[in-house]
């Protein structure tokens, strides 16, 4: 490993690649030592999520320093787990610092039923929801929209499909930007992008995506747990998924655009994967436009999922819609515009957040006010049979990662190694064996998403919260687990 690679530990769980080279800012990695070996013998490979924040660092504009989650793995360009901010004025927009799941996050809803109440109906309701919540992949939703339609929704997010019936005015509170992304323009989405969604509103997907049914196995911080409105043994579900085709077709036909906006103004990038827009340019200022549109289709379709979920808890234990309220609703594939101390000033800068959640803590005026002398939840996903996590933001978070947190395990094998290595009804069997009920509509795809084809969560957790940027408030065991 060359100088370029040698890092300085600042303490047990932050490390500082030193700016050499192209590199404009230092990166600073969140990590334990462990996870460092891996990520430097990591470096002679194809793909190093090391050499990826380097590459980042050295993109025009950036501010701070490049940053690497505990939970960074590589990514297409830029890292899975990675942040990045830049000066509105002479950065850049970078279509892989977003990725091709727009706004894929995660939305957690509580209820007052208790572990012990549901486990007699568990099955029936893993039943229910499996037929209720389409999945899968190519899967399609109840909701039918016409291309018109579709721009509306590409403008409105979530409070298009709750004016249409699906879910709670309430709920619009507790979503990340209330859950309308501003400046989106469904003229910046492509036509082809709007067909491949139409029909795919309200649907899970396939993939990482997932509907879980958890428990709150622990409270770890009392006072943000009243605040969240959670307790030991309730029961709560974890909705999991993005803007599905169409978010993917956007970052398909930005790509080619930001490769010709890289050569129109001389940008020198380290990689093709990287290829970015001036912000203030047209391009950018598009791209940015059909980001924040792909936010809102993400938004908009887990309000249909939430929706479907309460119908089945009502089917299932006659609650009602009101009795499963929304906890919060956040995205951790997005670039937006935020205000933070840079250097000792207050500057608004373009954050890129690519597998990294926005982890805003106390006093930030965009938390939900029952929330805001926490800050706000952020929500971990783990793998099939592992916790997750509810965290919160802290002010080490703030002036360290722009306010960013964790956002899952990460991947530890590729997908097609897992298929090769796992098998779908073993892990159905395991989990079984363990008291979780395993509701897939592929078995592969159950063995690419296998438990150990990701890292530790309880790790990874365990480093951000070392790091002091992130704070554990609950963690969630699951209990019946619904997959595409």
């Amino acid at each position: 490993m060359g100088d370029e690679f040698r890092l300085e530990r600042v303490s047990e769980a932050e490390w500082i690649l030193p700016a050499t080279g192209a590199m404009r800012v230092p990166a600073r990695i969140f990590a334990d030592a462990e996870m460092i070996a891996v990520l430097r013998a990591e470096t002679g490979g194809e793909w190093s999520a090391l050499r990826q924040v380097r590459n980042v660092a050295a993109l025009p504009g950036i501010v701070g320093a490049a940053i690497g989650l505990p939970d960074i793995h590589p990514g297409y360009g830029f890292p899975i787990g990675g942040v990045a901010a830049f000066d509105r004025n002479d950065g850049v927009v970078v279509v892989g610092g977003v990725g091709f799941d727009i706004n894929c996050g995660v939305r957690l809803m509580r209820t007052s039923l208790t572990r012990s109440a549901i486990s007699d109906r568990l099955d029936r309701l893993a039943d229910d929801l499996y037929r209720t919540v389409p999945a899968g992949l190519g899967s399609t939703g109840k909701l039918k929209l016409a291309l018109a339609e579709i721009d509306r929704l590409l403008a409105a997010g979530a409070k298009y499909v709750i004016d249409h019936g699906y879910g709670l005015e309430q709920d619009l509170e507790f979503i990340e930007e209330q859950g309308t992304m501003p400046g989106a323009d469904p003229g910046a989405v492509s036509v082809r992008a709007k067909e491949r969604q139409f029909r795919q509103v309200g649907t899970l997907g396939a993939g990482n995506h997932y509907l879980e049914v958890q428990y709150v196995e622990e409270v770890l911080d009392p006072a943000a747990a009243t605040a969240y409105g959670l307790q030991r043994d309730q029961i709560v579900i974890s909705i999991h998924t993005g803007s599905r085709a169409l978010g993917h077709q956007i970052g398909q036909d930005y790509l080619t655009e930001m490769e010709a906006a890289t050569r129109k103004y001389g940008i020198e990038v380290p990689e093709l994967e990287l290829v970015c827009a001036p912000i203030a340019s047209p391009e950018g200022r598009r791209y940015l436009s059909a980001v924040a549109s792909g936010a809102n289709c993400a938004f908009a379709n887990r309000e249909v999922i939430g929706h479907l979920v309460r119908e089945s808890f009502t089917r299932v234990f006659g609650t009602r819609p009101e009795e499963v309220p929304l906890v919060y609703d956040i995205g951790h594939n997005n670039a937006k515009f935020e205000r933070h101390v840079v250097a000792g000033e207050a500057r608004t800068v373009l954050v890129h957040r690519k597998g990294s959640t926005r982890a805003f803590g106390p006093g930030r005026d965009e938390a939900p006010v029952p929330y805001r002398e926490v800050g706000h939840p952020t929500l971990v996903g783990g793998s099939m049979g592992t916790a997750s996590y509810v965290l919160r933001g802290t002010e080490v978070g703030m002036e360290k990662t722009f306010g960013s947190g964790v956002h899952g395990a990460g991947r530890a094998v590729s997908r097609r190694k897992a298929a090769k290595r796992y098998f779908g009804r073993e892990i159905e069997q395991e989990l079984r064996s363990r008291g979780i009920v395993l509701r897939a509509h592929s078995m592969r795809g159950v063995a690419e998403e296998a438990p150990g084809a990701y890292k530790d969560v309880e790790r990874v957790v365990a480093a951000a919260q070392t790091a002091g940027i992130n704070q554990v408030v609950a963690r969630l065991r699951p209990l019946a687990v619904i997959k595409g």
